[in-house]
């Protein structure tokens, strides 16, 4: 898989791109690759924003400057799209970021992640541009770097390799395994700690009814979940 972020700030990517399952990943062939929006932008003096017509506070990024960063590095129009290719530009009101959504990416051979800035992307990026608008949830942040890192984690554990062992990610909150629910509850030593013990279940050895025990648990918490939504 190539990802490649297009960002205003790519140093900031610094500590993400460290990450040992990443770097795991990037041992199994992963490309990884953060790109300056400045570097290529046709704007002078590295601008790649302007006032939003129809007035109002903010500054919104170029079509243009995202046009010209993205043909430098792909080559050909960007408005027809390279097959196989998920460009992905973040805005708070694009479709919400799931489990199921880094799944269906994680099976992607190129991948193309904008981080907004901002008030964000001249919206005809999102329509022209992108193959997909993602948000990571139903607020607003000063900008698409976080979101990048969000969405870029979580597809990237999905990877062979990246968690050192295979069925580390089976069974994780919202997976197919579990139904879409949340996680089952997990302990550790010690096992009374101020009166508040482990589950006898855990301690059984039955493996069955340990395994039964979860999955009742995990229905609990998302229909808890669900309940709350």
């Amino acid at each position: 898989m190539k990802v490649d972020v297009f960002t205003l700030f790519p140093e900031w990517f610094t500590w993400f791109a460290d990450q040992r399952h990443v770097r795991n990943a990037r041992d199994g062939g992963l490309e990884l690759d953060f790109v300056d929006l400045r570097a290529t932008t046709p704007l002078k003096a590295g601008q790649v924003d302007d006032t939003p017509y129809g007035g109002g506070a903010g500054m919104v990024i170029r079509v243009d400057v995202v046009e010209a960063a993205l043909r430098e590095r792909y080559g050909g129009d960007p408005l027809d799209h390279e097959p196989g290719r998920r460009v992905i530009a973040l805005a708070a009101g694009g479709r919400q970021f799931d489990d199921a959504l880094a799944t269906d990416l994680a099976h992607a051979t190129d991948i193309t992640v904008l981080c907004g800035r901002y008030e964000g992307f001249d919206e005809r990026v999102n329509e022209h541009l992108a193959t997909d608008v993602v948000s990571i949830g139903p607020y607003v942040l000063a900008g698409g770097e976080l979101a990048a890192m969000v969405v870029c984690d979580a597809v990237i554990r999905k990877l062979p390799g990246a968690l050192g062992h295979a069925d580390s990610a089976l069974e994780e909150s919202f997976s197919e395994a579990l139904g879409g629910a949340p996680e089952y509850p997990h302990y550790t030593r010690p096992l009374d700690w101020h009166g508040h013990r482990v589950p006898d279940i855990l301690l059984s050895g039955h493996h069955a009814e340990i395994e039964s025990w979860r999955r009742a648990q995990s229905a609990e918490r998302g229909s808890a979940r669900g309940a709350r939504g």
